[in-house]
């Protein structure tokens, strides 16, 4: 596969099983251990993962190298999976809940890549953007 597609491939299928077993999740279960339970699942898949991506393989010299970033995708990663999961619990329907928080963090995200990142966006992003918008609008109506 074309490694430029491989980590869009690799993010949407983690995707689809993230929200599938997201919204399947028993509700007797306490959120905050769901998500430690899941977290120890992705540890043990990263660690196997680790050990056959290229490059450092030491754990030492990943935590000396590290920064803030590091640490606060690791809290924002459980934001997310807590959100969602409460997020299902409270009857969003899966169809909509993906599709309305991206749309939410697309419209954080577009300035904040324009003014700090100095991003550029062509009209042909602006109109799929545009679409983005209409689409979202009709998906959320009941």
């Amino acid at each position: 596969m074309n490694t430029l597609y491989f980590p869009f491939v690799l993010t949407v299928g983690g995707m689809l099983f993230y929200h599938l077993s997201q919204k399947s999740i028993p509700k007797e279960i306490n959120p905050f251990m769901a998500t430690i339970i899941a977290y120890v699942a992705g540890i043990v898949v990263c660690a196997v993962f680790a050990f056959t991506y290229p490059g450092n393989r030491s754990l030492t010299s990943a935590l000396r190298v590290s920064n803030w970033a590091v640490f606060t995708v690791g809290a924002a990663a459980a934001f997310i999976e807590v959100g969602f999961m409460l997020s299902y619990r409270t009857g969003w329907r899966i169809s909509v809940a993906a599709i309305a928080t991206n749309a939410a963090l697309a419209a954080l995200l577009i300035p904040i890549g324009i003014v700090i990142f100095k991003e550029h966006l062509s009209l042909r992003n602006v109109l799929g953007l545009a679409f983005c918008v209409v689409g979202l609008i009709l998906a959320a109506r009941n």
